[in-house]
């Protein structure tokens, strides 16, 4: 006989024969003790085989009991259907409390921390690791979260958020804005900040900017430096080139000013914080349903009206001017910066066209760009003026600004104040003043002369 035969021939017989002659035959051919009963079921067995039993009782009598077998099953699955209903229900209600828990406990998690600051500009809070030891080397405040900048602030968290939150549109805003004529013609865009937003730059710019090394290269806005230290090494050369940055502050964005931050050391969450207490985009006032909001016209820049930019700036141009230092020393040049303005002086004219070109490709490189109009090659022959200083022969004030200053005070001296402040300045005495010092500092030689002229025009009644 084949095996499957036997295989089914096998599940036949224990199918059809009961449990008793399985145990006689298995007693005959000596498989079982004539002496030993049946086995116990397992007992997951037995418990399977109980429920098992129990549901067709169940089972059994409904069918002697129901007349009407249809009615029953849809009674029976109306039941089913209710049961699922309700288990659904409790699962929903299981999910919205645990959703409202969730809520909850991160409507706490904010009061103390801060996890958005605007579209945009919040990527990177996550991480509040800083590099304690390269904060340490640089002499920085060590700060890692914002209740680390707050706390050195003297502010709330909730301060915090309110002074550095980015908002598209805004109907309150953080600054004064307002235009001044240029000397060279054409007007400035001041953006001023407010009196909180201001305190908290001054602290950025005090504790932190300040303590940082810039180019020997760089003038403007940098302690002990000025425009008659920036003007100085040009003097007496054969030319001097003036080459100006177009749009200089607007040029650095948020990006920029956060990386500097965290290249300091500063963790990203710091750095996005610091970075918007020093960026603002431009914005212009609209107005919608009788109420003004300011909307941003572009994405955040450094501010002209906050302390914070010039040194921002000159600590993002140190590679740019070391790039132009070695341009203008591979010339046999001098180079300076005073913010936007750079100088290059030199006792070879030729050179001056293959500076301006390589110039040119660095600047672009280093994300500025040139203003062509305000870009001048200037030989001995004619009058050389670095940022407003005549270097041709030694530092001096312009010929012509200071005799229209000399006027200026000889005529008020005869004629009194009023008689000269033809533009209706405010405060005209301080003006003269301050435009005496300003000549002062420049040419110390004339400083006497200056200033005795400016006694006699505020003695006049």
């Amino acid at each position: 006989m084949a095996d499957d035969e036997k295989a089914k021939l096998y599940k036949r017989l224990v199918r059809d024969a009961s449990d008793w002659q399985v145990l006689e035959r298995m007693r005959v051919n000596g498989f079982w003790p004539w002496h030993k009963g049946l086995p116990a079921d397992p007992p997951a067995e037995a418990k399977e085989r109980a429920q098992i039993e129990a549901e067709l009782f169940k089972l059994r009598s409904q069918s002697t009991t129901v007349g009407d077998p249809a009615k029953a099953l849809a009674e029976e699955r109306k039941r089913r259907w209710d049961e699922s209903k309700k288990r659904r229900k409790e699962a929903k209600a299981k999910r919205a409390a645990e959703a409202k828990k969730r809520r909850d406990a991160y409507a706490v998690y904010r009061k103390s921390n801060v996890v958005h600051l605007g579209e945009g500009v919040s990527g990177g809070l996550q991480d509040t690791t800083s590099n304690v030891s390269e904060l340490t080397r640089r002499g920085l405040p060590v700060l890692a979260r914002s209740q680390d900048v707050a706390m050195v602030l003297g502010v709330t968290l909730a301060q915090l958020r309110w002074l550095t939150y980015h908002r598209r549109g805004a109907s309150l805003v953080h600054y004064h804005r307002y235009e001044i004529p240029k000397k060279t013609g054409g007007l400035r865009r001041i953006s001023a900040p407010k009196p909180r937003l201001a305190a908290a730059q001054r602290w950025v710019f005090k504790n932190v900017l300040e303590k940082l090394t810039l180019a020997p290269t760089a003038h403007g806005f940098v302690r002990h430096r000025s425009i008659v230290t920036n003007a100085t090494p040009h003097v007496g050369r054969k030319v001097v080139i003036n080459v100006d940055l177009k749009d200089f502050f607007p040029s650095v964005s948020f990006r920029r000013v956060k990386g500097m931050f965290h290249k300091l050391g500063y963790s990203e969450h710091v750095a996005t914080v610091l970075a918007l207490f020093c960026t603002e985009p431009p914005r212009v006032p609209t107005a919608l349903d009788g109420k003004v909001f300011h909307v941003a016209l572009g994405a955040r820049v450094l501010p002209q009206g906050a302390c914070t930019s010039p040194v921002i700036t000159n600590v993002l141009c140190r590679r740019l001017d070391q790039r132009l230092a070695g341009l203008a020393k591979k010339h046999g040049f001098t180079y300076t910066r005073y913010a936007d303005d750079l100088t290059f002086s030199g006792d070879k004219p030729s050179a001056a066209g293959r500076i301006l070109k390589s110039l040119r490709e660095i600047v672009k490189a280093e994300g500025f760009s040139e203003n062509p109009a305000k870009t001048h090659v200037m030989r001995a022959s004619q009058r050389q003026e670095v940022t407003g200083v005549t270097v041709n022969e030694r530092v001096t004030l312009p010929r012509d600004e200071y005799r229209l200053l000399r006027a200026t005070l000889h005529n008020a001296a005869k004629h009194g104040l009023a008689s000269q402040n033809r533009d209706g300045i405010p405060n005209f005495a301080a003006h003269l003043r301050g435009r005496v010092e300003y000549a002062s500092m420049i040419d110390p030689e004339r400083a006497t002369a200056l200033r005795a002229a400016l006694e006699a025009a505020l003695a006049k009644p």
